[in-house]
């Protein structure tokens, strides 16, 4: 990997627990901005999008047990590229890797473009900087991004009470006052034309899906975590729970508690709009403030994981030697990739200068793609063995990876039928599989064989004498 008159590279620092783990986790998983984001597409299917969101929470269980017992096999920052290359196959891994840096990148432009979405119905003037407020933003959270670990658990662990008080305040907006009663938005669910047809929870259930992701991204941190076989699916499993709490009973609070129905399926802040109807300029503010503050949390989180995806990717010797070495090198205070860290800050500020709305298409079916990977990854370990020593198992096997295929199914072809955004994105993730590919058969390839290396560690102190 280095020459053999180099030292060797220094590894990530191991000093963090299960909670440091889990508030990186939940923060780059951003209940608050998850909902905003997602809330339009969920309510296009009205009072059904609890009613998705419930089935989606059923996936993503099956989903986070994959992701729980393939981390345990393998507690490797470079996630599910590895899982993959070590069950499929190295063509397989490499494609899972090219489809998630793509996806990686472009979610810090979303995040940066969005502060100004948010801020839009308390500061109606901000649409115009948009772009420079998401450049901003993104060269912030990556100069943070740069210090130690530990101190960005702290920072986003902060970030993310804040975050979680304006999620509970729109919970209690609408639990303290029900305008209908949940059985009815459960049992008897509504759209803007009448009675929520079944299709429209199917689409809904899609965008779910995707709302609730983000409990996988323990793993980038698990080179950083004391005993990391043993504790990551632990890390994985509450952060599904959490993030399924916080996110489903905000949504409910809403469906219960709004007055008019109507207008808050159109709204394109869901959120915002509920608390203007119900408290007034200055709580919405607030709640604003606080989604802004999810924002800049998730960018710095996702700033820190992405950065040890693309050590894992210089370590494999993924790009060639000069940038292998830039992406693993270790801040010789800080103990981070710092050079990996500028270079996703870069890409993340160049992908701020792409409509938000084209970036949501490039970034297409990414995610549904790396989730069948990981779930073949799960059946093809355990026939051939290769996840026999995984100190946690799932439990039913093989139920989770085959509902989690199944869903799949059902978003390729919802999407598919989707020809303004669906069919769109399925071909920008398909040419990202096809570049992924062609890149490692052309090139990869030819220098020789493609290994997936274990983590670096401290050399054992010398025994005293």
């Amino acid at each position: 990997m280095h020459p053999a008159n180099e030292p060797p590279p220094r590894p990530l620092s191991r000093s963090l627990g299960t909670f440091g783990i889990l508030f990186l986790t939940l923060s780059a998983t951003t209940p608050a901005f998850s909902m905003f984001i997602s809330g339009p597409d969920l309510l296009e299917a009205g009072t059904g999008a609890l009613l998705a969101m419930l089935i989606a929470g059923v996936v993503g269980v099956a989903t986070a047990y994959i992701y729980a017992e393939l981390s345990s096999a393998w507690p490797i920052a470079g996630g599910e590229y590895v899982m993959v290359a070590r069950t499929l196959g190295p063509l397989a891994g490499f494609v899972i890797l090219g489809v998630n840096a793509v996806n990686c990148v472009i979610f810090l432009a979303v995040g940066g473009l969005g502060i100004a979405k948010v801020l839009q119905i308390v500061l109606p003037w901000i649409e115009q900087i948009q772009v420079p407020v998401a450049i901003a933003t993104v060269i912030v959270c990556t100069m943070v991004s740069i210090l130690h670990v530990r101190v960005n658990a702290w920072v986003t662990g902060i970030f993310l009470a804040l975050e979680l008080a304006a999620l509970l305040l729109v919970s209690f907006l609408g639990w303290a006052d029900p305008v209908r009663p949940l059985t009815q938005v459960l049992f008897h669910p509504i759209a803007a034309a009448g009675p929520t047809p079944l299709g429209a929870i199917g689409v809904a259930t899609t965008v779910a899906i995707f709302a609730l992701n983000g409990y996988g991204v323990a793993v980038y941190f698990s080179e950083e975590m004391h005993a990391p076989a043993k504790r990551i699916a632990r890390v994985i499993l509450l952060a599904l729970a959490a993030t399924f709490a916080v996110e489903v009973i905000p949504l409910a609070a809403v469906l219960v508690g709004a007055r008019d129905l109507t207008p808050l399926f159109g709204a394109d802040d869901p959120l915002g709009s509920f608390v203007m109807a119900r408290a007034g300029f200055a709580l919405t503010a607030w709640v604003a403030s606080g989604i802004v503050i999810a924002i800049v949390n998730a960018t710095i989180a996702n700033i820190l994981a992405i950065a040890r995806f693309f050590y894992s990717t210089g370590r494999d010797g993924a790009w060639g030697p000069t940038i292998d070495r830039w992406m693993i090198a270790c801040h010789p205070r800080f103990r981070s990739p710092w050079i990996a860290t500028l270079i996703v800050g870069a890409a993340g500020v160049g992908c701020c200068f792409i409509s938000l709305d084209e970036l949501l298409v490039l970034s297409g079916s990414g995610l549904a793609i790396i989730y069948l990977g990981i779930a073949l990854a799960a059946l093809a370990g355990r026939r051939s063995g290769a996840t026999a020593h995984a100190h946690y198992r799932m439990p039913l096997f093989p139920l989770a990876p085959l509902v989690t295929v199944g869903a799949l199914g059902y978003v390729f072809w919802t999407s598919w039928q989707d020809t303004e955004k669906g069919q769109p994105a399925l071909i920008a993730t398909a040419v990202q599989i096809a570049v992924s590919a062609a890149y490692y058969l052309l090139v990869l390839r030819r220098r020789g064989p493609w290994v997936v290396r274990d983590p670096f560690e401290e050399p054992e102190p010398a025994a005293a004498s």
